[in-house]
């Protein structure tokens, strides 16, 4: 398969199972959060996890994103394609993984997703932070 045009670069394949771990223990956080502030009959301030495109940009356009995670099989690639440069210009760290279906998963929803944002890691930040270390170094 060849390499489409947004992806800057691969990921190896400990940091995808990494990244992929980490958006779907942020999102099982999000829902439990979720969860016991519906019985408390409030609504969540701030969503810990973005997803889909839309949401994706408007968090890094803010400055909320933490992380971005794009998938690599987007098509067509136009979807995406703004992501990395708009990343690299807020200076918010991005990955990719292999699968838009994965992706979608992990985030907790039975659809797919193009992309992911990570708001707030929560007890996650060690693992956000040892995954943006990494991304430094392949992009480098």
């Amino acid at each position: 398969m060849r390499m489409k045009a947004y992806v800057k670069f691969e990921p190896s394949e400990e940091l995808i199972k990494k990244t992929l771990k980490l958006v779907e223990m942020v999102a099982a956080t999000q829902k439990a959060r979720e969860e016991v502030v519906k019985k408390e009959g409030k609504k969540l301030e701030e969503k810990m996890l973005r997803r889909g495109t839309n949401e994706v940009t408007k968090a890094v356009d803010r400055g909320k994103a933490k992380l971005v995670v794009i998938a690599m099989d987007v098509e067509p690639e136009e979807v995406v394609m703004h992501l990395p440069p708009l990343c690299e210009e807020k200076g918010v760290p991005y990955t990719y993984v292999p699968s838009k279906l994965e992706l979608g998963k992990a985030s907790g929803i039975e659809v797919q997703a193009a992309a992911v944002a990570i708001i707030d890691a929560g007890e996650y930040s060690k693992m956000l932070d040892e995954i943006i270390k990494e991304v430094q170094k392949l992009k480098k």
